[in-house]
């Protein structure tokens, strides 16, 4: 790199090229006097120049070009662009999410002066998870399931190790089953293998279409292999059960909604906050939460490959961990989500919101979601199986 050289020495230099080149006239008395008069201008006019040059500074690392990276980005105060998040949900998160998505959006602006605005999306986690693959195009995912997430990443679109990219193996809200009856439970029902009994009527959601009705299924099958100590024996009781089912809905809100505003079944098993939800928009609901039972792990990803197409993986990430803090799982915990943040947990409105189960098995506990799918809801496997032995 070229230095720039000192105004002083520069006049120095300058001053001596001067004298030796008018050296050869200093013997003659004219000559003397036109070097003084010609010095004193040179003089001058060098110090002018060397001022300038003294004055005129570097660029500093702010006064970047058009072409560098930073000169690309917003000026401090001026507002960015707009930008847009697409998230895709299952069903029963919907009033959480518009809880909380409004909390994000204004810290987003408040510190990065962009607004961001959402597209949102509902449904059955499976169909919400079909979609994705075949062109919906989601930002971020938050699905019933890991299982789900897996069938996203296996589509190229998710990268793998996505549950080491969070806390908590990306689990973000969770729950437990619940199994709810009609006021004062005329038909005496208190735990699962009371769903097996004749005259019974129970509504639940298909687990080919909805991530809750897999965990309602697994909630099933875990009461029924401790209760009765084998896989056939399970498969015995689950049977009855679903021979109790008149229809699978496609999802846990039309399970809701046919149980509480159509008036069908006696039982309806749901997650236990969408039973809290019901509960604190005035309905009077009567359940219980099993002693044993399941642990439903909801996670959470990016979807990579859409949000490099979009530009939108620095609002993707940040939205994500957002959830994660405590002001975001105290909405989740206020829903009905039990919240996977312990300190939030522990508060006194929440421990007395959720009571604690004695027997909670996980989906590791059951050898892990590819097992899980193999075993009971691949074509062919224990689910389709049972529903093979109802005559309807």
């Amino acid at each position: 790199m070229s230095s720039r050289p000192k105004p002083v020495s520069f006049l120095q230099s300058s001053i001596k090229a001067i004298a030796n080149l008018f050296s050869s006239i200093f013997s003659h008395k004219w000559g003397r006097r036109f070097v003084s008069f010609f010095l004193a201008g040179a003089l001058i006019s060098v110090t002018l120049a060397a001022c300038t040059a003294s004055d005129t500074k570097p660029p500093t690392a702010t006064e970047t070009k058009a072409s560098s990276p930073a000169a690309q980005t917003s000026p401090a105060g001026t507002p960015k662009k707009d930008i847009e998040l697409t998230l895709v949900s299952f069903a029963v998160t919907k009033q959480a999410h518009e809880a909380i998505i409004p909390k994000f959006v204004e810290k987003w602006q408040k510190e990065q002066n962009q607004k961001v605005t959402f597209k949102q999306s509902y449904g059955g986690s499976g169909s919400q998870t079909r979609a994705v693959i075949d062109g919906l195009e989601a930002d971020v995912v938050h699905l019933a399931l890991g299982a789900d997430t897996d069938k996203i990443e296996k589509a190229g679109l998710i990268d793998k190790g996505w549950e080491k990219e969070f806390p908590n193996d990306s689990i973000v809200s969770k729950s437990v089953a619940a199994l709810v009856t009609r006021e004062g439970n005329p038909k005496g029902i208190k735990d699962w293998s009371d769903l097996e009994k004749d005259g019974i009527s129970l509504i639940t959601a298909d687990p080919k279409t909805s991530g809750v009705a897999r965990w309602n299924f697994l909630a099933l099958w875990n009461a029924a292999v401790k209760k009765g100590g084998s896989d056939a024996k399970a498969q015995e009781s689950l049977v009855k059960v679903f021979k109790n089912v008149p229809i699978l809905t496609k999802d846990a809100r039309e399970a809701t909604d046919a149980f509480f505003k159509q008036g069908q079944g006696d039982a309806l098993i749901n997650y236990e906050n969408e039973i809290v939800l019901a509960s604190q928009k005035g309905q009077k609901v009567s359940y219980t939460i099993p002693d044993v039972n399941i642990s439903i792990d909801n996670p959470i990803a990016i979807v990579d490959k859409n949000v490099a197409k979009h530009g939108t993986k620095e609002v993707a990430e940040a939205f994500v961990k957002f959830l994660y803090t405590p002001e975001a799982q105290t909405e989740f915990g206020k829903l009905g989500f039990r919240p996977v943040d312990e300190t939030v947990a522990k508060e006194k409105q929440f421990v007395d919101l959720y009571p604690k189960v004695k027997e909670l098995a996980t989906a590791k506990d059951l050898g892990g979601w590819s097992e899980i799918n193999k075993k009971f809801f691949a074509d062919g496997a224990a689910f389709d199986q049972i529903q093979a032995q109802i005559k309807r």
